[in-house]
């Protein structure tokens, strides 16, 4: 575990605590670890697939790429519509901008609740924190840190995902090295869960005794 003297704060006395790392690193288990110190996570890439399939998003997908997106259940293809925004960085941006407006709404809204109810924290999951500017709504960012032989055997396992799926995915995002640094703690998942946990329950300590030390606002870096 590792961690970065340069937090500044913007939520008052809840901090919001963003998740960053690369595919298959365990994001969601750090998540889990937090949720059970009493943060509330907000699961974006969970949300993303629950608007998909509401009516209107439904049928301006299949306006945009034809009914091939769409599953003989009625549902949207999410693997359907994973080839076609991995494979066209212009798709990719098309329906980031459709989706991540409705996205930022919600989770203002989820943010101010939990503010409200005094949660230990708000926890941003998700897979394109930086990418998405989400980082700058955060009063600290976690990065989850995992050998490239993990996460490729977690994908495989979870996902069904090979080698080269892994980077394919992986080269849509930023470089982890570039993540890692612009994070301000870093959590080494490569042993048991009670471990992963442990780290995550030292930082979020971090963070709140950070909060205590200061006034509202964020301060410079450094």
């Amino acid at each position: 575990m590792e961690g970065k003297a340069r937090v500044g704060f913007v939520s008052g006395c809840t901090p919001v605590i963003g998740l960053a790392g690369g595919v298959g690193s365990g994001k969601s288990a750090a998540a889990a670890c937090l949720s059970r110190l009493g943060c509330v996570v907000i699961d974006s890439d969970a949300r993303a697939k629950a608007l998909l399939d509401t009516p209107a998003l439904r049928d301006r997908l299949v306006r945009w790429w034809g009914d091939r997106v769409v599953r003989h259940d009625g549902c949207i293809d999410r693997e359907v519509i994973s080839d076609i925004v991995f494979s066209d960085a212009d798709q990719r941006r098309r329906l980031e901008g459709l989706i991540h407006p409705m996205l930022e709404e919600a989770r203002e809204a989820t943010i101010r609740e939990a503010i409200e109810a005094g949660a230990a924290g708000v926890v941003i999951d998700a897979p394109l924190l930086y990418e998405a500017g989400l980082d700058a709504r955060c009063d600290a960012v976690i990065f989850v840190d995992a050998p490239r032989e993990a996460r490729l055997a977690r994908v495989s396992r979870s996902r069904g995902w090979d080698e080269a799926e892994l980077d394919r995915r992986e080269s849509a995002q930023m470089p982890l090295e570039i993540k890692r640094e612009r994070a301000h703690y870093v959590l080494t998942n490569t042993g048991p869960a009670d471990e992963l946990c442990e780290q995550a329950r030292r930082v979020l300590g971090m963070i709140h005794e950070g909060m205590a030390r200061r006034s509202p606002g964020r301060p410079a870096e450094g």
